[in-house]
């Protein structure tokens, strides 16, 4: 079994800033994580010992620390706003290119345009993109463009983590489904996404398994998933190294191995070297089974059961 490790994986910039940002709120007093700052309940453990507190984006003035942090999934300027008029010490950790996404659509309100944002009206991403356009609509899928009622001109973004071929799959359809409309789309899918999507096809290109570390609820890390099926391969989602099942690997030959944007490098590492000691597990159970063989042909015991 050989282990390959996506080209492209782990932490982006923007989670490792506000972990760093956050680091340093904490250290200033006493703060209130406004939600869950990354996708990753490692990062969620890890804070708790810092002594932070965990409060609620949307529950304005809740929070029972004089400093509060927005997670790196960002807030609308409403909710943001709510909390300095409140009184509270507000540490932003928006990513930039969630911001950037934020931007692009008031400036396509501005411009006219009717705003559509493609990904999960759940999210708290999107949520905080939608905040301050409450006429807003959210498309998942494609069929959900059917029920689009006519405007005519659509100013269309993304969720930063959907990956760029779903999202112009929608934005088609969009088009299709109103061909006499204006729809103007700004690619707001950021970066590192779109580089962890395109490492992971060169992954299935070689392996027959891929295992995904990362957050149940990151939504990055579950594209990665389905992405890898689709393409054929076997996908297992861990969070840690102790998620490993050996019975997973029995049969690969070929294990590739990537991680979402909110995932730690020592996560990764962790991973990495429980798969190494999984491989080493399996060779030396194949040696002792091809020895067993080679006895019983040579008639000096009995075979080793093949599993």
């Amino acid at each position: 079994m050989t282990i390959q490790l996506a080209k492209h994986h782990g932490m982006c910039f923007g989670v490792r800033d506000a972990l760093r940002a956050t680091h340093t709120a904490a250290r200033s007093g006493p703060v209130t994580i406004l939600g869950q700052l990354v996708h990753n309940p490692l990062v969620d453990s890890h804070l708790r010992t810092l002594g932070v507190e965990i409060g609620t984006l949307s529950d304005t003035p809740s929070a029972p620390t004089p400093g509060v942090v927005i997670t790196a999934h960002g807030a609308s300027d409403n909710q943001r706003a709510a909390w300095v008029g409140a009184g509270y010490r507000v540490t932003d950790t928006t990513c930039p290119l969630v911001r950037k996404a934020h931007d692009a659509l008031g400036a396509l309100v501005r411009e006219g345009y009717f705003p559509v944002v493609i990904g999960q009206a759940s999210h708290v991403e999107v949520r905080g993109l939608t905040g301050d356009f409450p006429e807003a609509i959210v498309l998942l899928v494609e069929e959900e463009t059917a029920e689009v009622p006519f405007r005519p001109k659509f100013g269309v973004i993304s969720q930063t983590t959907q990956p760029i071929t779903h999202v112009l799959q929608v934005v088609d359809a969009l088009k299709r489904r109103h061909p006499g409309a204006e729809v103007r789309f700004v690619d707001t899918v950021c970066n590192p996404t779109k580089q962890r999507q395109s490492a992971l096809v060169e992954l299935c290109a070689d392996c027959d398994t891929v295992v995904v570390i990362g957050g149940r609820n990151s939504n990055n890390t579950r594209q990665l998933v389905e992405s890898a099926r689709r393409l054929g391969c076997i996908a297992h989602q861990v969070e840690r190294a102790e998620d490993l099942d050996p019975a997973w690997f029995e049969k690969a030959q070929h294990v590739g191995v990537t991680a979402g944007t909110s995932t730690l490098d020592e996560t990764v590492r962790a991973v990495m070297d429980r798969l190494q000691v999984i491989a080493a597990e399996q060779n030396s159970g194949s040696g002792s089974q091809l020895a067993g063989l080679l006895k019983l042909a040579l008639g000096q015991g009995t075979a080793t059961p093949l599993s």
